[in-house]
């Protein structure tokens, strides 16, 4: 998936990636979607041309250009549904800012192969240039729904990690899904548009009784930067709450209302000292629309109606602190803050019986 000025960026060394590939080529097909915002005609020229360098060396490649920006899940979902309509038995999601090593599909593959509970896999992601530097061992996922890379910024010298493992939810970066559950469960939720649509679909899996892990030997290198941005607030935010009332039933979600509270007063703080008060009441006036209840209920009544965990596991496969608070507050607020969830995470622990 390619937007705006991406191809100029980062293709190149992404094909190079894809035509290294120890899995067999006649066996794969590289789709790249194209979401354009601006200058469109110039970068898929360039696209189009840069395939030209490698055309001996890669899969057969599709380009898959869009009329209009249809967001990170809308974008992914055209090459999911390409799979599909191609009779494919994986979809291998790939980030326009990173690239593979020799070994990342063949090794994804086999751990699926070799285990049918498997629903997605992840690779391990390893930050570019700094390549001996963690981007994330596998997300995790805090039980207020924050969602955070694991080991980030972390010698990957200093992790012994087994060769399959289970973490809290898939990075969307470098991940393999199954195209059997793509069509049995559904693709990613357009209605996303961009961030935590990759949790959501961990999510939607785990409740179904299917593991989701990463593979140690399945290496991505991701040219990922954390930036504070009024324009991933709005989408973070709101999304996070999307993830809690699609999952949980009332009451766990009745009994994070006061953490809630609390943890709002220090966005308020958070969004106030960044100049983004206007994007967290967008927030606050999403949430009391009712169209947007309504958006989401049969969603929510699906889950609750096919899930196999209770709201008990969840809570056992979250964690209770955020480790990379940091890059958002001081250390000193950091540690207050995981001081408070840790504590109100044992009591949901007491209280949660459902």
């Amino acid at each position: 998936l390619l937007c705006n000025d991406e191809p100029e960026k980062y293709l190149e060394n992404a094909l190079k990636g894809v035509a290294s590939q120890t899995y067999t080529k006649e066996n794969i097909s590289l789709v790249i979607v194209y979401n354009p915002i601006e200058n469109a005609d110039i970068h898929l020229q360039y696209i189009h041309e840069t395939i030209g360098l490698f055309e001996t060396q890669l899969p057969k490649t599709i380009v898959l250009p869009q009329q209009t920006n249809l967001g990170f899940s809308g974008g992914n979902n055209l090459g999911m549904q390409w799979a599909v309509d191609n009779n494919f038995d994986y979809v291998f999601l790939h980030n326009a800012d990173g690239f593979t090593t020799a070994d990342t599909i063949s090794s994804l593959v086999g751990a699926m192969e070799e285990d049918k509970k498997i629903g997605q896999a992840q690779s391990l992601i390893l930050l570019y240039p700094e390549q001996n530097l963690i981007n994330t061992t596998g997300n995790k996922l805090h039980y207020l729904d924050i969602g955070y890379c694991g080991n980030f910024r972390e010698p990957i010298m200093n992790h012994k990690l087994p060769a399959v493992y289970d973490i809290g939810y898939a990075s969307g970066a470098s991940t393999m899904l199954r195209v059997d559950l793509l069509k049995q469960y559904g693709f990613w939720l357009g209605e996303f548009f961009m961030y935590h649509e990759d949790t959501e679909y961990s999510l939607r899996l785990k409740i179904r009784d299917f593991r989701i892990v990463a593979v140690s030997n399945s290496v991505f290198y991701h040219q990922y930067q954390f930036s504070k941005n009024v324009k991933k607030f709005f989408w973070i935010e709101r999304n996070r709450h999307v993830l809690k009332y699609l999952f949980y039933k009332w009451p766990t979600i009745i009994l994070t209302i006061p953490l809630e509270i609390l943890y709002n007063l220090g966005l308020l703080v958070i969004a106030w000292k960044n100049n983004w008060l206007k994007e967290l009441f967008k927030v606050y006036i999403y949430w009391l629309k009712p169209s947007t209840w309504h958006t989401w209920y049969l969603i929510r009544l699906k889950n609750l109606k096919e899930r196999k965990i209770s709201d008990r596991d969840l809570l056992n496969q979250s964690v209770k602190t955020v480790e990379m608070a940091e890059v958002v507050v001081s250390k000193p607020i950091k540690l207050v803050m995981n001081a408070v969830f840790t504590f109100y995470y044992f009591l949901l622990k007491i209280l949660v019986r459902w």
